[in-house]
C-alpha cells in the first residue's frame, strides 16, 4: 500500500478531497502553505495519521481561496479566526485566517506528504506554529497534549531546534542527543 493509499483508507477518501483542494489554489496562484499536523508529519519524518487538514495563505487571498474552493464543489463554516471546508471525505480542511501565520505562505516548501505533493510551512514556522497553539490557554488539554507531543516529536528530528524552545517547554522535553552522541 503507498502512502497515498494509506491516507485515502485513513480519511475514507481524504486524497482526493486534499489534491482537489491543493489544485484549486494553485491554478489559482494563491500563495498558501499547509500548517499544523500535516507540516509536523513533513518534517517529522514518521507521519501520524490525521484527518484536519491545517492551512493559511496570503492574507490577502482568504476571500479569493473561499471563492475558488467554494466553486470547486467545497462547502464552507466561517468561525473568528478560521473558514472551514468539507469536500467528499472524513478530511476537515481548515484555512487559519489568524494573521500569525500570513507570512508563513512567503517562506513554504515543496514536499511530498502521504504521497501527494503540496507546499508546507518551513520547519521554523511549523515548530512555532505548535509553540503558539499549546501555549493558548483557551485550547481543549487533548489538544495541547497533541501539540506537545508534535513539538517533541520535531526536535526529536531536528534536535538544532532545540534553542527555539520557551523554557516552559525545554522543562517538559527531554533535550535530544547530538547525532555525533547516537
Amino acid at each position: 500500500m503507498t502512502p497515498k493509499q494509506f491516507y485515502d483508507w485513513q480519511t475514507s477518501g481524504g486524497a482526493d478531497d486534499v489534491m482537489r483542494f491543493i489544485d484549486c489554489l494553485e491554478r489559482a496562484d494563491i500563495p498558501w502553505c499547509i500548517i499544523g499536523g500535516i507540516a509536523v508529519n513533513h518534517w517529522a519524518g514518521r507521519p501520524m495519521v490525521t484527518q484536519d487538514v491545517d492551512f493559511t495563505v496570503a492574507s490577502d487571498a482568504v476571500e479569493r481561496a473561499v471563492c475558488v474552493l467554494q466553486e470547486s464543489g467545497f462547502e464552507y463554516e466561517r468561525f473568528e479566526w478560521s473558514i472551514n471546508f468539507t469536500g467528499r471525505s472524513a478530511v476537515l480542511i481548515q484555512l487559519s485566517t489568524e494573521p500569525f501565520y500570513r507570512d508563513f505562505p512567503a517562506r513554504a516548501v515543496a514536499a511530498d506528504v502521504h504521497g501527494i505533493l503540496m507546499r508546507v510551512a518551513c520547519i521554523e514556522d511549523t515548530l512555532q506554529g505548535k509553540i503558539r497553539a499549546w501555549s493558548d490557554p483557551d485550547r481543549r488539554q487533548s489538544k495541547r497534549l497533541k501539540d506537545l507531543a508534535d513539538i517533541a516529536r520535531l526536535i526529536e528530528a531536528h534536535p538544532e531546534l532545540w534553542p527555539a524552545l520557551p523554557q516552559t517547554l525545554q522543562q517538559q522535553i527531554h533535550r535530544p542527543e547530538s547525532p555525533s552522541n547516537g
